[in-house]
């Protein structure tokens, strides 16, 4: 676990950049293109569809970075990237340009703070 151990806030740019870059190569941005379309504004879709795929290519990225390729190590990125996200805005900014992938927006009513 010597990534770890090596981890700073340019370390976690870095790989989300990276992310961001590998989701926008065009193999892989005519996958998530197609699921995308194939789950129109569905939640339920999104994440069956495109969330394995973003989730696939982000294992792909962080294993090259020392991270186990699998879930526990997707998870283990994904705790640390949330608590440099509190006090980076670039962190904040890049993970939320990758959640943007597979979650469709929410309109929500300021008025009456219901989802719409």
């Amino acid at each position: 676990m010597s990534y770890l151990s090596n981890f700073t806030a340019e370390t976690g740019k870095s790989i989300l950049v990276d992310v961001l870059k590998t989701v926008n190569q065009p193999e892989h941005a005519k996958k998530l293109s197609e699921a995308k379309a194939n789950s129109g504004k569905e939640m339920i879709k999104m994440m069956q569809y495109v969330f394995p795929l973003v989730m696939q290519l982000q294992i792909a990225v962080i294993k090259e970075y020392g991270f186990p390729a699998n879930r526990e190590g997707l998870v283990q990125f994904e705790q640390i990237i949330r608590e440099f996200e509190r006090e980076d805005v670039d962190i904040a900014r890049l993970r939320s340009q990758i959640r943007s992938i597979y979650l469709p927006p929410i309109n929500i009513n300021s008025t009456n703070d219901v989802l719409i």
